[in-house]
């Protein structure tokens, strides 16, 4: 499909699929395979090529005709030149960090990154990868002070995971790329519905497609869509680390695809009255949500991304203690206790920053909740806040 010849919403339904080449079918076929039979021994020399030049099919680990789908669609979503899918959100984090460090090797981190992808971070000292935290940077150009002769990689997260902080990822990205540093972003939050990293600069941009991009709680999958000069490293590290997407969850991936302008749409909208509405309960200090025009991230939010998620932090009044937030969270009907987001249901969790990130670098003083929103009713999930609000209040005072 011709990407500059259809609007964005056409693209979300067509891309990846072509049915003249599917028996007429709408939907790619799910191909469960692990082995292929060759028709000689010819044909199976030449399978056995450069495995980054490979065409047609070869062995189910290195993708059958429904992840390739899946990487088509997505590769042509974000404007990529192609994409590898994996089997979770986080096993396409590791492999594409690990497709550029070696022993020895400086990696920079956003301190406001996932907190599996701070682990896995930490974990590479034990490879000899030294990983350094950096507070998240409004003024991008500041990333130079931080760039040693041994960086060989800036792995972003805008907004970072909890918090919602927002980078000047274009400003990050020229440095880098003049400096010889590789670039990786997730892009989970916004998905290609609201942004697309790869025009602000970067190498390469993972997903964890388990959230928004499949949208209905029920598959485990990743993917990191690369520039033309960033796939071989990352296709390569890949097949080393034999890292593949299922059959199945590649098709529900392809399935939420051709809702997921729609879904986001929806999950910004319901996201944003509800972010607003939020932030004037009693025992709220703030509400974390770039699109609001008093959050601080909110100018390069708006210069850099085109709508806003449904996932928001909410920061509240310093003083209640564990107690009165797990009576507030046990008092919740609608809102699911739970992990993960992207899905059709609203999720809230309760989160500490301090636990993970660095000194100061978390201005916050109050206890933080994070606020996944669905497509119930709106007035249904501002009473069951509004219950979950007053339950919190009957379990303590906040210290003004």
């Amino acid at each position: 499909m011709n990407e500059s010849a259809f609007s964005q919403e056409t693209r979300f339904v067509h891309a990846g699929s072509d049915h003249r080449q599917q028996g007429g079918y709408v939907n790619p076929p799910v191909h469960r395979a692990s082995t292929v039979l060759y028709r000689d021994m010819a044909e199976m020399d030449i399978s056995q090529a450069d495995p980054l030049k490979r065409e047609g099919p070869v062995y189910g680990r290195f993708g059958t005709p429904t992840s390739r789908a899946f990487e088509e669609a997505l590769t042509e979503l974000e404007g990529g030149h192609a994409a590898v899918a994996t089997c979770s959100g986080l096993s396409a984090i590791t492999t594409a960090i690990l497709a550029y460090v070696r022993a020895g090797d400086h990696l920079l981190v956003s301190d406001s990154v996932y907190l599996p992808t701070r682990r896995f971070c930490d974990s590479l000292a034990a490879l000899g990868v030294e990983t350094e935290y950096y507070a998240p940077l409004t003024d991008g150009a500041a990333i130079e002070e931080l760039i040693r002769p041994r960086t060989r990689l800036v792995y972003l997260e805008s907004p970072g995971s909890t918090t919602f902080d927002v980078q000047d990822i274009p400003a990050i990205t020229a440095v880098c790329r003049a400096r010889g540093v590789a670039t990786i972003a997730d892009n989970t939050w916004a998905t290609p519905a609201f942004c697309r990293p790869l025009t602000l600069g970067v190498d390469a941009v993972v997903h964890s497609a388990t959230k928004y991009l499949t949208g209905h709680a029920d598959s485990i999958l990743g993917t990191v869509v690369c520039t033309q000069e960033s796939y071989p490293v990352i296709r390569g590290a890949a097949i080393r680390l034999g890292q593949c997407a299922g059959a199945d969850d590649a098709y529900l991936g392809l399935r939420g695809l051709r809702t997921l302008s729609v879904r986001m749409s929806r999950h910004q909208q319901q996201g944003l009255e509800l972010a607003r509405w939020t932030a004037g309960q009693e025992g709220v200090a703030a509400v974390l949500h770039p699109g609001l025009p008093e959050d601080p991230g909110h100018q390069l939010w708006r210069r850099d991304f085109t709508g806003a998620a449904g996932l928001f932090g909410v920061e509240l009044e310093p003083g209640f203690g564990k107690p009165a937030i797990d009576a507030m969270l046990n008092r919740l009907r609608i809102f699911g206790i739970g992990h993960s987001y992207g899905g059709y249901e609203s999720l809230i969790v309760p989160t500490d920053p301090e636990t993970h990130r660095l000194p100061g670098t978390w201005a916050g003083r109050g206890p933080l909740v994070r606020v996944h929103v669905g497509f119930e009713s709106l007035d249904d999930l501002k009473d069951d806040l509004r219950a979950g609000f007053g339950a919190l209040a009957s379990r303590g005072q906040p210290h003004r």
